[in-house]
């Protein structure tokens, strides 16, 4: 049992490690509180069970071996932790933020066990929080952004409690991948999460925040689809399974129609807004002033980010040199790097240079243009690349795509579901892999320091990169299509 400042909750005792899980940070969001910032949580009497995941936030998503979304559970602003049974002496905290497009998953999934962390000296947090429209959708008369509140919400949560769980409040490190690293990048930009934690590890970072502008016209097309006016009441008259349908819905008919935008190809239609308050600014441009200086940053992304999406059919084949080039001026992409692409790969299909080119775009480059611009503004800051590569059982090609990196991060290979992200099963290989990004990652959070120099000169032409692969990891300078993207920003014309 530990005394929280809320209350007294109960978790289990597995091999040295409590585990408790289902910890409210906040109110339910809904009701009273819905569309507005995360409300404190409500003190209990008692003893809270802690020994089961809490509710996960409104979505469709049905993901391999964790919990579905059902309407009538509303406390979804829980968090877990993982830490010492013994107490012994305050341990570094790490606070995991899931992934899944701003619109899915949760902290419940069997790939975000914090386990293997915890056993490699860290006190674990994970959380859930809001997504797609409840979490990042525009209402008007409300704060937009209510996910990154939430997140905030709960990292103040892990200030005033975690030392019961045997954390240390002045060592606290968050790290996520895709929309878990975009948070990440916001937060180190976002005045109100200062001075919540030290350091940072952001995976995957996605090229993903919007102005209001956007915001605004998504709404509009929601309210359409479900049928309510886009303002707060017609919003609120709006269940959040309706709005989770709507959404759906305006998702189906960006990807059925090629003439639709960018958001034909990447149907992502929520991500943290640039309202002026919690998110000023875009987070590049926020770090490369030196927003978040004292905080160590250390980010990775994968040698083929976009090969997932491509497998699991999430958006549109591009087969053609024609639509080849109409994703280049539907993502705002100046037409000589384009041609600049098609040089270096030269004998490639053109499916290849496309998700070559929407990899870096949207994810690669895009991470590694933010740890640029916190090392140019003088913040500590690693580069990493993951590139673990192998053959699957029926002779084809492993691609170290999107998200195939965390089950390695987290010590995690042997969960529900992670051998479509790695190819198949683990072998040995892997799991010496596996404890060297586990060791990195503890390193990092306890002292700052994961095991390869920072980086030093970020307009040095060829820029060292710590590499992540099996057997053994190596340094290599950023890819050469890194070069090409040096001085490009993805300007991807106004909402359609």
């Amino acid at each position: 049992m530990v005394v929280t400042k809320l209350g007294s909750v109960r978790g289990t005792v597995v091999d040295g490690l409590r585990v408790t899980l289902g910890i409210p940070y906040a109110a339910p969001p809904f009701g009273a509180g819905r569309f507005r910032a995360p409300m404190p949580a409500a003190p209990w009497d008692g003893v809270r069970d802690g020994t089961r995941f809490g509710p996960v936030a409104p979505q469709s998503a049905e993901l391999p071996g964790a919990p579905v979304w059902r309407p009538d559970q509303e406390d979804v602003l829980t968090l877990n932790v993982w830490s010492p049974a013994d107490d012994s002496e305050p341990r570094p905290v790490l606070f995991w933020i899931h992934g899944g497009a701003y619109t899915f998953g949760s902290s419940a999934q069997p790939d975000y066990d914090g386990t293997a962390l915890a056993r490699a000296g860290l006190t674990v947090v994970t959380c859930n929080y809001r997504l797609g429209f409840e979490g990042f959708g525009h209402v008007p008369g409300f704060p937009d952004n209510r996910g990154l509140l939430d997140q905030i919400a709960a990292l103040e949560w892990v200030r005033d409690n975690i030392s019961a769980f045997g954390g240390d409040p002045d060592n606290v490190t968050v790290a996520g991948q895709s929309a878990g690293g975009g948070s990440i990048a916001c937060l180190m930009s976002s005045p109100r999460a200062e001075g919540l934690f030290h350091r940072a590890v952001a995976h995957s970072v996605p090229d993903a925040t919007f102005p209001r502008e956007f915001a605004e016209g998504l709404t509009r097309q929601v309210a359409d689809a479900a049928g309510v006016e886009p303002t707060a009441h017609g919003m609120l008259s709006a269940s959040p399974q309706a709005l989770v349908e709507a959404s759906d819905r305006v998702v189906a008919r960006y990807a059925d129609d090629p003439s639709s935008g960018f958001l034909h190809y990447d149907t992502v239609l929520y991500g943290p807004v640039l309202d002026g308050e919690t998110l000023r600014r875009d987070p590049v441009d926020a770090l490369a002033d030196g927003a978040g200086r004292s905080i160590d940053l250390l980010v990775c992304h994968t040698t083929e980010e976009y090969r997932l999406m491509h497998e699991v059919g999430s958006m549109p084949s591009v087969s053609t040199e024609e639509g080849l080039a109409r994703f280049a001026a539907d993502y705002g992409l100046p037409a000589d790097l384009l041609a600049q692409y098609r040089a270096l790969m030269a004998d490639a299909p053109v499916l290849d240079v496309f998700l070559a080119l929407a990899g870096d775009a949207v994810f690669a480059a895009h991470t590694v243009r933010l740890a640029e611009a916190h090392a140019r503004a003088g913040g500590r800051t690693f580069l990493s690349r993951f590139d673990r590569r192998r053959t699957r059982p029926d002779g084809g090609p492993v691609h170290a795509w999107h998200a195939a990196d965390v089950p390695f991060t987290l010590g995690t290979l042997d969960a529900t579901g992670v051998d479509f992200l790695t190819g198949g099963p683990a072998d040995t290989d892997d799991r010496a892999l596996s404890r060297r990004m586990i060791r990195a990652w503890a390193a990092f959070a306890s002292t700052g320091e994961p095991g390869w120099a920072p980086l030093t000169d970020p307009s040095a032409p060829s820029v060292p990169v710590h590499v992540w692969a099996v057997p053994h990891d190596r340094t290599e300078s950023a890819s050469p299509t890194h070069a090409l993207f040096r001085d490009v920003r993805m300007d991807p014309p106004a909402l359609r």
